[in-house]
């Protein structure tokens, strides 16, 4: 899908939800969409920079960004202190909590859903542990397919 269908699409999405998207907010957005890896908020205000030919200081960037991972826009991969778009932005059903798949050779992202029976088995280990969770997102550090080949 185009970058600017994939926007439009997430635009609608969110005005359904009574969520309105600044310009500034769509502009992260359009950064992350057009990003073709995981971006850290540095390299936001450099594409930011390169595309709209406007700087945005970085502090208004994670103050955006922390807003579209609140709604669920954009997650950031902690590992790497990076963000990425989600891959179910412009969906209009809700998902489970994403885990990822991070490249350490090339730094490609995939977002994949694991098993229900998985996240329960985790839940009820972490129950049995006494152990409170503050985040349930994975991040699975390998080497993709396309590196592995290479």
């Amino acid at each position: 899908m185009k970058t600017s269908q994939l926007l439009a699409k997430v635009q609608r999405k969110f005005k359904k939800q009574g969520i309105f998207l600044t310009e500034k907010r769509s502009r992260i957005l359009e950064v992350l969409c057009r990003a073709e890896q995981s971006v850290s908020a540095y390299d936001i205000v450099g594409l930011y920079k390169e595309i709209f030919d406007e700087s945005i200081p970085a502090m208004s960037v994670y103050r955006i960004l922390d807003y579209l991972i609140e709604i669920r826009a954009v997650h950031k991969l902690e590992s790497m202190n990076q963000f990425v778009l989600c891959e179910h932005a412009a969906c209009d059903h809700d998902h489970s909590k994403a885990q990822f798949l991070i490249c350490d050779d090339c730094n490609a992202v995939e977002e994949i859903v694991l098993d229900q029976e998985i996240v329960s088995s985790l839940k009820n280990s972490l129950l049995k542990a006494k152990f409170a969770l503050k985040s349930s997102q994975l991040e699975f550090h390998g080497v993709c397919a396309n590196c592995a080949t290479n």
